[in-house]
């Protein structure tokens, strides 16, 4: 029997949204907004939550502190929810700018040294994070916010550690991308099993009004998540068990990297078709 819940950021009804395999995600017939339940949508799912490629990695790291110096301004300090090896706050600690950030562990990854050295860091979720007063300019998540426990309490957290005026970013995979509607159960942003929500605009201006944010902004991020197109062709063509993931194979990484180029196109020609959202809001002053 489809699993159905109440929606998490409205309390609204669901409805169940059958994929191809048969497998469901509980729509909210409200906000929008999509909730999974793992055993109802296994959608061949990796037994680890990263499943990455070191090289790529790299790569979207460039791409994202773009994005950051882009709609981020000049903050005097930043806080990063889900800091995982520090490279992001070692890029604006080398600017000057101090740095925290909070992070349970997950990935059980090594942190920059200077990061650790010089920055405020916790070992906690965002609503767990001893503030001591803390204020800061710029809050910022990078494809958190869909695997914490509870987003609008971490959405509350995170308006209570910004200054009066200060703003949060977020990136998070689109509900509403018409990607995932194209790859059904095969969507490559299924594979993490942490993966246990993902915001429509529409869910994801409700749930930030409701933390208390105003002037929030969504766009849709022309390059980020490259290699989905290619890794969802894959799951597409062959739907199997990958315990690993599509890109710890050398066959899976080779193809989504190749399918690069098309994969722009495409974003270019129909931005809905774009997997992540770009979202800032800030703190009333």
């Amino acid at each position: 029997m489809p699993v159905v819940m109440r929606c998490e950021v409205c309390s609204g009804s669901t409805t169940a949204g059958t994929l191809r395999d048969g497998s469901t995600l509980s729509h909210c017939t409200a906000c929008s907004h999509v909730q999974r339940d793992i055993d109802a949508c296994p959608a061949h799912h990796r037994s680890l939550a990263y499943g990455g490629d070191p090289g790529l990695d790299r790569v979207r790291l460039a791409l994202t502190t773009r994005v950051l110096e882009r709609v981020g301004g000049r903050p005097g300090n930043v806080f990063e929810i889900g800091f995982g090896a520090g490279q992001l706050l070692r890029y604006f600690l080398d600017r000057g700018v101090e740095v925290a950030g909070c992070d349970p562990d997950q990935l059980g990854s090594i942190v920059d040294p200077e990061v650790v050295r010089r920055g405020d860091l916790q070992h906690s979720t965002v609503e767990e994070v001893v503030t001591d007063g803390r204020a800061v300019d710029l809050v910022y998540g990078v494809h958190v916010i869909e695997h914490v426990g509870d987003p609008v309490a971490s959405l509350r957290a995170c308006h209570d550690l910004l200054r009066p005026g200060g703003r949060l970013v977020l990136l998070t995979p689109a509900a509403d991308s018409r990607s995932l509607q194209a790859f059904s159960q095969a969507w490559w942003l299924l594979e993490d099993p942490t993966h246990v929500r993902f915001f429509t605009a529409r869910s994801m201006r409700h749930a930030l009004a409701a933390a208390g944010f105003r002037d929030v902004r969504i766009s849709r991020l022309y390059a980020d998540n490259l290699t989905m197109e290619g890794a969802s062709l894959v799951r597409t063509l062959r739907p199997l068990d990958r315990p690993r993931g599509v890109l710890a194979g050398t066959i899976g990484r080779w193809l989504s990297t190749a399918a690069i180029p098309a994969a722009l196109l495409v974003r270019a020609l129909v931005p809905r078709w774009r997997p992540t959202m770009l979202v800032t809001a800030r703190r009333p002053a």
